[in-house]
């Protein structure tokens, strides 16, 4: 009987235990699971990114630490977006701290320029600088932890202005930097005050569709300034470079390729500023975001378009799988045109859970962060679903034995990049006028653009028609009165202010458009324009 009843017990023992012992892996040894770590992370990046990064860092972070961990995405739109929303909330929550404390007084309109960076410098105003050490000496945050991904200009431009702060990740891990640059060809991979981190890279060239480039019988374009030959009139696919921050690089990277080859900055600045010209005139669609560039000429819509590596190269690979290993678009990086640039993440000031962003921004810098990147999905630390395709900031991830595993075989960014130095202090000020210059003198005045090219075209192209290109050609500025237009911009006291600058710069354009197109019909004898 006794016997009988330590069966029983024993028996069911083991069916009380076999719950614990049958429990999911994932939580195993969470200490936390009903009340998970949490960062918030503002982002442009899109849902197939967002997801992976949610399963990678809740592995990492489980295997790590022994707790749960959920990352709060928020998403108010592309960076141009997000540049918009940051300054906002810091200027209303810094207000907000700033009158809570009667002895600061009241809050005053050109208080405003507590981001301004140049109040850092000596013989500042003194007022408006004691305003923005308060600001920098304060721990004002607006709810978010980490922006990621947007590229170096606006993640220089948070760092400059105060909202970003050391993520201290050189402090925690000395061993990350044995593998990771702190700059490439001329450009910051990450700030030396660790203000931001590259965690992926790219590079911008040219992607062509091979089935429409053989039937126009014509070679493929090396350089940037093929695709403003008349032999691509209307078959390009073109990014706004107002509304895509990865088109504006590109267009500025060509204007540093002809200033590098020019006989002085003034002559490049002029000559790429008119192969821009010319691109736009070439175009069949300009679009608002780069990544559309790639599918109209994916499709044929387009022979060739100023593409991101990432873009090209992923629909490269999955055209690839769809016609049997048969090539029908390739990605051709620029001769002497490449630049490698760092896509970053960085902690906000005030960053409300602040370790565990610190630990995110390791996890994206660490082996296994890099892996989910550039790996194909279902490969060891490869994501679980969606191919990232971004190039990896660590050049230890590009050691041959991951090869089989990597979504390009081959490619590697440093390599491709090598052959060009980027020099932000020729261009980098500008990028912003930069932007606003194309808008207004080639975007603005599309109609009359295309209307002079087409002109030009009919006349015979170009070198028949000198006297039309200096008028397709002119430019509201010089490189040399660059500096003093955009101080221009920048004083400008009202949007209507503003707006009557660019208006100024539009219709200047326009004239001479009138003028080409007048000038080259002329020239073949069609008559003036009526």
């Amino acid at each position: 009987m006794i016997k009988r009843l330590l069966i029983c017990v024993c028996i069911l023992a083991a069916l009380l235990a076999l719950p614990f012992f049958l429990r999911p892996a994932k939580t195993h040894g969470a200490v936390n699971s009903g009340n998970p770590d949490r960062v918030v992370v503002i982002s442009a990046h899109n849902k197939a990114m967002r997801d992976e990064y949610v399963t990678a860092f809740k592995k990492y972070y489980l295997e790590k630490f022994q707790r749960d961990v959920e990352i709060d995405f928020r998403s108010p739109g592309g960076t141009s977006d997000i540049a918009r929303y940051i300054p906002d909330r810091f200027e209303a929550e810094f207000r907000r701290y700033f009158e809570s404390d009667p002895a600061n007084g009241k809050w005053k309109r050109e208080y405003a320029a507590f981001t301004d960076p140049s109040l850092d410098r000596k013989g500042a105003d003194p007022v408006l600088a004691a305003v923005r050490k308060k600001f920098l000496e304060s721990n004002v945050g607006i709810g978010i932890d980490v922006f990621a991904g947007g590229g170096t200009f606006e993640h220089s431009r948070m760092a400059q202005r105060g909202f970003a702060v050391d993520g201290k990740v050189k402090e925690r891990h000395p061993e990350y930097f044995e593998h990771i640059p702190m700059t490439f060809g001329g450009d910051n991979i990450c700030d030396p005050q660790g203000r931001y981190y590259g965690v992926v890279l790219s590079t911008f060239g040219i992607c062509c569709n091979l089935d429409r480039i053989k039937d126009m019988k014509c070679e493929l374009p090396r350089r940037w300034r093929d695709l403003a030959d008349v032999r691509f009139y209307n078959l390009l696919s073109v990014a706004d470079p107002s509304k895509s921050g990865s088109a504006n690089k590109c267009f500025e990277i060509l204007i540093q390729q002809e200033m590098a080859e020019a006989k002085n900055f003034s002559e490049g600045w002029y000559n790429g500023l008119a192969v821009c010209r010319r691109i736009f005139a070439n175009s069949r669609s300009i679009t608002d975001s780069a990544s559309k560039v790639v599918r109209d000429v994916a499709t044929g819509d387009a022979v060739c378009g100023m593409a991101i590596d990432t873009y090209a190269l992923s629909e490269a690979a999955w055209m690839r799988s769809r016609f049997d290993g048969v090539d029908h678009l390739v990605y051709i990086t620029p001769k002497g045109g490449t630049a490698v640039s760092a896509d970053p993440v960085q902690i906000l000031r005030g960053a409300p859970n602040r370790v565990v962003a610190e630990r995110f921004v390791d996890f994206l810098l660490s082996k296994e962060g890099q892996k989910l990147h550039a790996f194909k999905p279902g490969t060891p630390g490869g994501p679980a679903l969606h191919a990232l395709n971004r190039p990896p900031v660590r050049k230890d991830i590009y050691d041959s034995k991951y090869s089989e595993f990597y979504f390009q075989k081959g490619y590697n960014p440093y390599k491709s990049g090598a052959d060009f130095t980027y020099r932000p202090k020729l261009t980098g000020r500008y990028y912003s006028l930069l932007r606003a210059l194309i808008k207004c003198t080639m975007l603005d005045t599309e109609e009359e653009l295309k209307t002079a090219w087409q002109a030009i075209i009919a006349a015979g192209g170009p070198e028949k028609v000198p006297e039309a290109m200096k008028y397709f050609n002119a430019i509201p500025f010089s490189y040399d009165e660059a500096g003093a237009a955009a101080a221009k911009l920048r004083s400008a006291r009202s949007g209507a202010e503003l707006a009557a600058i660019y208006r100024s710069w539009s219709e200047f354009s326009r004239e001479n458009l009138r003028k080409a197109a007048e000038t080259a019909r002329r020239s073949a004898g069609q008559g003036g324009v009526k």
